[in-house]
């Protein structure tokens, strides 16, 4: 049976419900709320299950064209982080950062041990544990396509691809899952208190009063964001032209940061009243409609022929980011409130991605205050290092 196709605008339109649906189950679920299970993971899960009903009694596969509006709210998103940055606070936070690259190079290593160890234990060529280990998990479906000819044609693993993709929807499932409850355990474990500070780097808290906004502030934020995607393109362009490969994010990441912390030194300081509220609002939306698209075009058909080892791999390596967010990252990042929303992070960067990272993040700091340092230090390491230090060590591995 063809295929039913979902058009751009249907598909744009019926995630913005669904981060409706995700609103008023939190808002109607202690249990829900309590976990910091983010909203648009709610709704997004829902359509997923919906899609694999259809699939399972009917037969026909169910795909979103969500995929070019996705990455501009991506780009939007991350654009809005950097305009939120404060460079002071960043250099303060320079230890954090480097240890939190320690620790996910150490995971990484780990990770495709792992799955190297259970891909030969089902009689398969230990290599293609990889695409249930660093590749598809912390890489990513980008870096999972990227590295799929090497696999396919050089190493001769015909179902390579398949079998990254197919790990990267199960870890992207549970890394939007656990991220809460971790920070749940670790706070009461601990007694941890939360920041009394309730203006958040993405939202706003369930407790802070909503500053006021009229359509220009939200103008002047969205105008700002426009140029630091203008910018963080250019940046793009210069990278590649010296042969420097990073995510268009990061660049515009990179953008926002400039803009935030150095032009307005060469430029008189514009402020308009209620435009930080409006940056905070515009990044908000783009993250959960990121989340909600990312989980509505999870393709699970494609995880029916891979369940037996599928099952093994990725439950030892859901069981592994949670050990080794709590017993390792949680005590080295300094076991405060900080260290706890980090480790609610860790789980996006070693099952999901960087926007699952900071989805689980802006749910904890929504219950319970802001987290500054972890916003910085989290985006930069997913961004800059983690990709660059994977790519070496997957290739590394593949030549043994």
């Amino acid at each position: 049976m063809e295929p039913i196709v979902i058009g751009s605008f249907f598909s744009f339109t019926l995630a913005i419900f669904l981060l409706f649906v995700g609103k008023w189950a939190l808002s109607k679920s202690v249990m829900l709320r309590n976990y910091s299970i983010p909203e648009p993971v709610i709704g997004g899960f829902m359509s997923a299950v919906a899609v694999a009903l259809i699939y399972a009694t009917l037969g026909s596969k169910v795909t979103f064209d969500v995929a070019q509006i996705r990455n501009i709210l991506l780009l939007y998103f991350f654009a809005a982080m950097g305009l939120n940055a404060d460079v002071k606070s960043l250099l303060k936070g320079g230890k954090p950062l480097f240890l939190l690259v320690i620790l996910a190079t150490v995971y990484m290593i780990l990770q495709n041990a792992l799955g190297m160890g259970v891909a030969s234990a089902f009689g398969m060529d230990p290599r293609a544990g990889l695409m249930s280990g660093s590749v598809s998990l912390i890489g990513g479906v980008g870096t999972t396509l990227a590295w799929g000819p090497t696999f396919v044609e050089e190493l001769g693993i015909a179902n390579a691809v398949e079998l990254g993709i197919a790990s990267n929807t199960v870890g992207l499932i549970f890394a939007c899952v656990i991220g809460g409850p971790i920070a749940k355990y670790l706070m009461n474990r601990h007694l941890i208190v939360g920041s009394e500070e309730s203006t958040l780097d993405v939202g706003h808290s369930y407790a802070q009063q909503s500053e006021s906004i009229d359509s220009y502030s939200l103008l002047y934020s969205w105008m700002r964001l426009n140029l630091a995607l203008m910018l963080g393109h250019g940046i793009n362009e210069l990278l590649t032209m010296v042969n420097i490969e990073l995510p268009l994010f990061v660049s515009c990441l990179l953008a926002g940061i400039l803009i935030g912390n150095r032009f307005y030194k060469l430029l008189p300081k514009q402020h308009v009243q209620g435009s930080d509220r409006g940056l905070s609002l515009i990044s908000d939306i783009c993250l959960g409609l990121f989340i909600v698209m990312a989980l509505m075009d999870l393709k699970v058909w494609e995880l029916l022929g891979l369940v037996k080892y599928l099952s093994v791999v990725m439950s030892l390596q859901i069981i592994m980011s949670i050990l080794f967010s709590v017993l390792v990252v949680y005590r080295l990042m300094g076991r405060n409130y900080e260290a706890t929303v980090i480790c609610s992070g860790f789980s996006g960067i070693t099952l999901g991605s960087t926007a699952t990272a900071i989805a689980n993040m802006t749910a904890v700091t929504k219950q319970h205050g802001a987290a500054h340092n972890a916003f910085i230090v989290v985006p930069l390491v997913c961004g800059f290092f983690v990709d660059i230090i994977n790519a070496i060590v997957i290739n590394q591995l593949i030549s043994l």
